[in-house]
């Protein structure tokens, strides 16, 4: 189907009031919880495959981050620890005590951060094609061309972005793909307006922005020992591929690998159904 899949109609939205953000959060269904995170060029509405899937037996929490999507925008509070507390304060909300975990991009960041720090809450996690700053090969990541944004910011930038953010989305779409006609017009159209949103792509930059920080804060988080609830890593074989299970190994000690075909890193919209049925594999597996 076109465009943004919408969620399912027993699924409402509420907005959460964290330590210093309002956090826009789609809910619904019973049943054990699965907190969905994505990441930059997508919002929560990436998740609505997954929670048609799910819903009828669980309870799905997908939430925009802070700074993204519907979410408030404050000028701080980007480090990726601080955002793990955004997730906590929003499952106490909902009175979720522990939950599955999937995420995507820096929402593998932020499922990282909650992970290490609340590892009781967590009871497995589904991380999709994306690392994890100051682990593993993270210096050799920083050097690679294709992720020159890590370190593009700066008014200049903002200035040079505002009222074209449809042009800069489109470069990631395009060649962060295996096949850019898999993002149609109409998913462009949607996420293009949602960061077009005043001060959207200020707090995107300070997404990557809080990186430097976030690599401090994540080798202290490994130094502590490493996650042991199971852990599903999924690459795309035209971006992480198997490396995006190595690199969670450094972190956890119960990982799985699987690479999808013919996929670029934009894994829900470009291979659905092989994503959600490896998703699902691993979900069920108790």
């Amino acid at each position: 189907m076109a465009g943004v899949a919408p969620y399912p109609s027993n699924v409402h939205t509420r907005e959460i009031e964290t330590d210093g953000a309002t956090i826009h959060v789609r809910v619904g269904g019973q049943g054990p919880a699965v907190v969905m995170l994505h990441g930059f060029g997508d919002t929560g509405d990436m998740w609505a495959p997954l929670a048609a899937k799910l819903i009828g037996d669980h309870t799905i929490v997908a939430p925009d981050l802070r700074g993204m999507g519907l979410s408030s925008h404050p000028e701080d509070g980007y480090e990726k620890k601080t955002q793990a507390h955004d997730v906590a304060i929003v499952l106490d909300r909902l009175g979720i005590d522990r939950a599955d975990l999937v995420t995507h991009d820096i929402g593998n960041m932020v499922g990282y951060a909650f992970a290490a720090q609340f590892p009781e809450r967590v009871s497995r996690w589904v991380a999709m094609d994306a690392p994890l700053p100051g682990i593993g090969p993270w210096d050799e990541i920083l050097r690679s061309p294709a992720l020159w944004h890590f370190n593009f910011r700066g008014p200049d930038v903002e200035r040079l972005v505002k009222g074209r953010e449809r042009i800069y989305l489109d470069r990631f779409w395009n060649e962060l793909s295996a096949n850019p006609a898999a993002i149609d017009e109409a998913t462009r159209c949607h996420y293009a307006e949602l960061y077009a949103r005043p001060g959207a792509m200020h707090s995107a930059f300070n997404q990557f922005a809080a990186f430097t920080q976030d690599a401090i804060d994540n080798q202290v988080l490994a130094a502590r020992g490493k996650l042991t609830m199971p852990v599903l890593a999924i690459g795309a074989e035209k971006s992480f591929g198997a490396a995006m299970a190595d690199d969670l190994r450094f972190v956890a000690t119960d990982v799985t690998s699987v690479v999808i075909a013919n996929s670029g890193h934009w894994l829900m919209e470009e291979q659905p159904a092989a994503t959600l049925s490896a998703i699902l594999d691993f979900s069920n597996k108790r």
